[in-house]
């Protein structure tokens, strides 16, 4: 059954044309090339400007994490409150003025500072595009679109990583501030013709004319109530961002040990990346993994397994496989946590927000507890992946529990 988008903004139900959905999925791409060639790349910058080490790159993560937990929040019921188109503007121009200002900085204290502004921007883009793409959909065709969303910022995110140490080694770092500010300023022009062009388009709505895959019957046949899907995926996927900041802000470390320069570094470490990119497309095509606890419940236990074989065990060969199995199980507790957001409740914006404000508590979590470990036990470099793995154990057996204390109710 279609959606009444009588009740929707009417800029918003502008927005429901193909031609627009098309374009907004450009403006993610853009976004996720941006974003990720800054922030996957800082932790080599701090390294190599300030002489960061393992603990001061995994503080700065943990630090950048709570900024984004709270803003993501913020994000979501700003994009509802003042809509989606607002949102991403004002969130692009802060991150365009931050990147070019820390262009400039010579000091940690003001990078620091300009990049967590940077990531304040950041937050007030990603819930609205989360509700740009689902707002107003029928669950059949939401299904669709959630697919595609994955499948491009994840498939330019792993572009971006792969890329980005060879930039870096031919542009210099400034690239790093550069190259993301000339493709934001390429989305924020991109922005403001597609809201000028959902305004024209509001009176004359049309779906986006993507195949419609099989009705989700199967949410309703599970003996778990759709709501604690929704839990579920609230807990793995901050749990899942939990191990992937750790990653991110250890890969300078990594590499050093494997003797790997940046630019060999991003085209080895991003491997995960692309393997997640590629889930993301076999889940969307396939939906019968929607509403089942065991695929979430496999997902989770060969990501911890593949996480600490990635950074304990220091071997080129474990690293490709071990990613090779990250990345899946990634995608697939993403998915779920995104998917579930959307597929229930009314309130798309805020709803994405908790989604990624869910991102930043992990991202919080993860790489503050391994460097609270390392400042206990300097002698051991392990014992933060260590620390995550038992975080991360700790998360699986909070799924569980959820998992059998909240069943559906008979029909």
């Amino acid at each position: 059954m279609e959606k009444d988008l009588s009740s929707l903004p009417p800029v918003h139900r502008g927005f429901a044309s193909s031609k627009l959905k098309s374009a907004v999925f450009v403006l993610e791409g853009l976004n996720s090339l941006a974003t990720t060639y800054f922030y996957y790349y800082l932790y080599f910058y701090t390294k190599e400007r300030f002489h960061f080490g393992a603990a001061q790159n995994l503080l700065l993560a943990a630090l950048l994490g709570f900024v984004y937990a709270g803003a993501s929040y913020f994000g979501g019921r700003f994009a509802q409150k003042f809509g989606y188109f607002t949102s991403i503007r004002a969130g692009v121009a802060v991150m365009i003025g931050a990147f070019l200002a820390c262009s400039l900085a010579d000091t940690v204290s003001l990078t620091i500072a300009l990049t967590l502004l940077a990531s304040v921007g950041m937050c007030l883009t990603w819930p609205a595009l989360e509700g740009l793409i689902s707002e107003g959909e029928p669950p059949a065709r939401l299904q669709g679109l959630v697919g595609v969303y994955n499948c491009i910022w994840a498939g330019t995110a792993g572009l971006a990583y792969f890329s980005g140490g060879a930039m870096l080694q031919k542009w210099g770092w400034q690239s790093m501030f550069y190259v993301p500010a000339a493709l934001l300023l390429l989305a924020l022009a991109l922005a403001g013709w597609i809201e000028r062009m959902a305004r024209q388009d509001s009176a004359r709505p049309e779906h986006v004319a993507l195949p419609l895959l099989r009705p989700m019957a199967e949410a309703y046949r599970s003996p778990i109530a759709p709501s604690t899907f929704l839990k579920l995926g609230w807990v793995a996927n901050p749990m899942a961002y939990l191990a992937i900041n750790t990653i991110i802000s250890s890969v300078p470390t990594l590499a050093g040990r494997l003797g790997f320069t940046p630019m060999l570094a991003g085209f080895v470490c991003s491997i995960w990346l692309l393997a997640r990119a590629a889930a993301f497309v076999a889940l969307w095509l396939w939906p019968g993994w929607h509403y089942r606890f065991r695929f979430l419940a496999f997902a989770y236990v060969i990501m911890v397994v593949s996480f600490a074989a990635m950074l304990l065990v220091p071997n080129p060969w474990v690293l490709v496989l071990s990613q090779l199995l990250l990345g899946p199980a990634l995608g697939l507790i993403y998915y779920s946590s995104l998917f579930y957001s959307m597929d229930i409740g009314e309130t798309k914006g805020e709803h994405g927000g908790i989604h990624e404000a869910a991102i930043g508590v992990g991202n919080t979590i993860g790489p503050g507890t391994a460097a609270a470990a390392l400042q206990f036990f300097p002698g051991h470099p392990g014992s933060g992946v260590c620390a995550v793995c038992l975080l991360l154990a700790a998360g699986l057996a909070v799924l569980y529990w959820l998992r059998y204390r909240e069943q559906k109710p008979p029909a």
